[in-house]
């Protein structure tokens, strides 16, 4: 299974004067297969540390952090000696181990030469930090459910995903059909490792939806492990509102439908949890498209997404069935599953500040502004082949964008300063 993020992990590798790493990411994301991958590919050793199976290693930390004190006992515990020019050393569910947490800084200051990453629970990362966490003694790179074209590519689809790299749109347009049925199953099945690889194994929707519940319900023994327990229930209220709230015709987050009388102060604490679990996509309003859009940002209106389309589904039970109709799938919940799509795609492109924007009434409703470079660039979903966009059209009115985005089943085409963009081409946006 190919990640870009390994790429990501090499240019860390090579740069002189990097720090520790920490590899961030929602629980099954893959952080532990990706570090380990690039172990394997650019290292000759690997001393990897699972801090939840091995309290023994645990308890080194607990006593001093002298550096060269905790690279023997590291030694000792993988039985290899370990030198700085081509070994890797992965902490991994570094969140079980507070005072490993806390080594990073020492690692970074007193023994800069050996190359460490580490990944665990957001969650319980999230709980120590500010409270003996290296701040500005490590670097930080995010790891994302599977893109579209990762999941191409783990179906074993690689000409399809140079055709939309080379942006042959000719080509495109006669294969669309075939494009289209893979993203009818990708928006199904989803990106998580763990499920995008059982299909490609066994080509069960049946099994999909199995192994998606499962990490579900991972994700809720997650909340009672790490969340006072005074907050646990809030952020199960909250989280299980999400997908309601997606299928509302205007789907600006409101407290009051988490229950009768909610209020933002009630929620806020349990908001912050899941975005910190990395469980939960925050995407705010925008005033107007002014540079930086960030500027702009209004702080009481947003949007919340969960982190994958296919763990979409299984929270509303959407029935496999409808991967088989042409629009039905995109069309659920008022356009929410191609938006949850199109959102998830735009995460995994670095740098990308991502909004959207409505006036004043709030009948007009841009579903993401984004920031490429210099350009804010409206971003219109269609969730079928029916292009008529009325509020992108208010918007270009009002703000007269150099640049338009529409995207949606329909073939590429470009006209004037608005680019018509199939969906399975979002991912590569910045190509355009």
């Amino acid at each position: 299974m190919k990640r870009k993020l390994l790429n990501n992990l090499i240019e860390w590798k090579n740069d002189k004067n990097h720090k520790p790493l920490v590899l961030e990411g929602a629980r099954q994301v893959g952080k532990t297969w990706l570090m380990k991958e690039f172990g394997r590919t650019q290292y000759k050793k690997v001393a990897y540390i699972n801090f939840d199976r091995n309290e023994k290693m645990c308890k080194v930390f607990e006593t001093d952090l002298d550096t060269n004190r905790l690279i023997t006992a590291i030694e000792l515990d993988v039985e290899f000696k370990i030198t700085p020019e081509d070994t890797l050393i992965i902490f991994d569910e570094i969140q079980e181990c507070p005072r490993a947490i806390t080594s990073l800084k020492y690692f970074n200051e007193d023994a800069p030469q050996y190359d460490i990453i580490a990944a665990g629970s957001l969650l319980g990362v999230a709980h120590h930090f500010g409270t003996g966490f290296p701040v500005g003694k490590v670097e930080f790179l995010r790891l994302y459910p599977l893109s579209f074209t990762e999941f191409l590519d783990a179906m074993g689809k690689e000409q399809f995903v140079e055709l939309i790299e080379k942006q042959d749109f000719e080509m495109i347009k006669l294969f669309n059909t075939k494009f289209e049925d893979l993203l009818k199953q990708y928006t199904y099945i989803g990106g998580m490792p763990e499920v995008v690889q059982d299909f490609v194994n066994n080509k069960d929707f049946k099994k999909v939806r199995t192994i998606q519940k499962r990490i579900l319900s991972s994700y809720e023994k997650d909340f009672s492990k790490h969340i006072p327990a005074n907050t646990v229930e809030k952020v199960r209220m909250l989280w299980n509102s999400v997908p309601t709230q997606l299928a509302k015709d205007n789907k600006k987050f409101i407290y009051n439908a988490i229950k009768k009388g909610a209020r933002a102060k009630e929620f806020e604490t349990a908001l912050t949890w899941l975005k910190d679990a990395g469980l939960i996509y925050q995407v705010y309003k925008i005033t107007k498209p002014g540079l930086p859009i960030g500027a702009y940002e209004d702080l009481d209106s947003f949007k919340l997404f969960v982190l994958d389309v296919g763990l979409l589904g299984a929270l509303v039970n959407l029935d496999a069935k409808t991967i088989l109709d042409r629009y039905e799938i995109f069309q659920e919940f008022k356009g929410a599953m191609a938006e949850q799509y199109v959102l998830q795609q735009f995460k995994t492109i670095k740098d990308l500040p991502v909004y959207y924007w409505t006036n004043e009434t709030s009948r007009s409703e841009v579903d993401f502004v984004i920031q490429v470079d210099s350009k804010v660039v409206p971003v219109e979903v269609k969730a079928a082949t029916n292009l008529k966009a009325r509020s992108l059209k208010i918007y270009m009115e009002q703000f007269k964008p150099k640049l338009a985005l529409r995207t949606s089943l329909a073939d590429y085409k470009k006209t004037d300063n608005l680019i018509d963009l199939p969906l399975y081409v979002i991912e590569n946006l910045n190509n355009f």
